[in-house]
């Protein structure tokens, strides 16, 4: 039996001067899913997380997450309904340290009037460290974020997102520029995060992909090509034709 659907994209079209980034799109994510959505360059992925988050406005369709129709929402709004981003460059505060970062990112700081009244409580603490566990971090939570490593950075954003407990997550080329070493460790981090939340990945890594993938969403000048387990996208012959073969 299949697990309830957290995130239905239908028919979902955005078009720039007449050219559809993303073109009749259907798209069902479940809970607990680590979906990885492939294809090449201009194949639409980028913008289609644009699309989920708010960042750009549909032409037309629907996406629904849960039972609210996002479409409709503002970027920030979006957010509070628990849907959480990463983009492909980290997004952190570098003259700050790990702690400071995670704690900055802690739901009740993250507004204006929050951030003026906001308090370190053991609570806060707590998710903090906790956190930075999952991460890899806790070594590092008093080093300025600018010193980290690329791939630590990368962590420390993800970090940033999970202490907000977003029910679907979605990171954009989150290995790019890492070590094998940092590989390995970020798809273990993945398998793990997904255990209760939904993650969205856009990759070109295909070792990566085969690592953390519950299923593969092949796009193709804004439409869907191909979808599946690994290892039937890898045997479709359209899909090594415009993507794989090269």
């Amino acid at each position: 039996m299949s697990a309830p659907i957290l995130l239905a994209v239908e028919d979902l079209t955005v078009s720039f001067d007449g050219f559809k980034a993303v073109d009749g799109l259907n798209l069902y994510v479940e809970r607990n899913e680590v979906r990885v959505v492939i294809g090449p360059n201009g194949a639409g992925k980028t913008t289609l997380l644009d699309l989920i988050c708010g960042k750009t406005r549909a032409t037309s369709g629907s996406i629904r997450f849960k039972d609210t129709e996002l479409t409709r929402l503002a970027e920030n709004n979006i957010v509070k309904a628990g849907v959480g981003r990463k983009f492909q460059t980290p997004s952190i505060y570098e003259n700050l340290t790990v702690r400071e970062n995670l704690q900055l990112s802690y739901p009740t700081g993250r507004t204006v009037f929050g951030s003026l009244f906001f308090k370190v409580t053991d609570q806060v603490r707590e998710r903090v460290e906790a956190i930075a566990d999952d991460i890899f971090l806790i070594d590092r939570l008093d080093t300025s974020a600018g010193l980290l490593s690329h791939g630590q950075k990368q962590w420390l954003e993800i970090g940033m997102l999970l202490i907000q407990d977003p029910e679907l997550l979605m990171l954009d080329e989150p290995v790019a520029g890492m070590s094998v070493s940092e590989r390995e460790a970020t798809a273990d981090l993945l398998r793990r995060i997904s255990q209760n939340r939904s993650v969205i990945v856009i990759e070109h890594d295909m070792d990566f992909v085969k690592d953390i993938a519950h299923r593969v969403t092949v796009l193709h000048q804004g439409k869907l090509l191909a979808e599946g387990k690994m290892d039937d996208v890898q045997r479709n012959e359209k899909v090594i034709e415009v993507y794989l073969g090269h």
